[in-house]
């Protein structure tokens, strides 16, 4: 009895193989691959629809304080500290600081160079020496580099209540 079944089994295997064959199944393992953007979410969640360039941004602020906007630039810079901020790099190579609503989150401090989409707040404030001589410490500048820093400095900066990174 059970060489009858075997025998059985054996021929429904054949047989199964066989039609697959037949009816065009590839037998090919031949796997074509697909190239998936990989985004990861920080913050607050947003998307990265109908946000703008640095530059864009500049334009609509004019002489304004503040503007509240979603902004899509390279990241040039990342606190390798923490992550507790970063740079994106405009067009024509000047950045923009971006720290983290209320210090609420931080990206991966090895996101320089991906693409990041930023919603928040932009801002001309100035910045303090010794906030300039952290930042430069965070980003792992030398000690001359940062003796070097002796002004604060006027400069657009955004805070960021969510980020995609791409």
């Amino acid at each position: 009895m059970k060489k009858v079944l075997y025998l059985a089994l054996a021929s429904l295997a054949f047989a199964c193989g066989q039609s697959n064959n037949q009816t065009g199944a590839q037998t090919d393992s031949t796997v074509t691959e697909q190239t998936v953007a990989k985004t990861e979410n920080f913050g607050d969640p947003i998307t990265a629809d109908s946000a703008i360039s640095i530059e864009e941004m500049k334009t609509l602020m004019g002489d304004k304080k503040e503007l509240a906007v979603k902004v899509t630039a390279p990241v040039d810079a990342v606190c390798q500290k923490k992550g507790c901020w970063m740079e994106l790099k405009a067009a024509d190579g000047t950045t923009m600081r971006v720290t983290f609503k209320d210090y609420g989150f931080f990206v991966p401090k090895d996101c320089n160079g991906k693409t990041a989409t930023v919603l928040g707040v932009a801002k001309v404030e100035e910045t303090s020496i010794a906030d300039l001589k952290e930042y430069a410490k965070d980003d792992g500048q030398g000690e001359a580099e940062i003796a070097a820093i002796t002004e604060p400095k006027k400069e657009l900066v955004f805070e960021a209540s969510g980020v995609i990174l791409q």
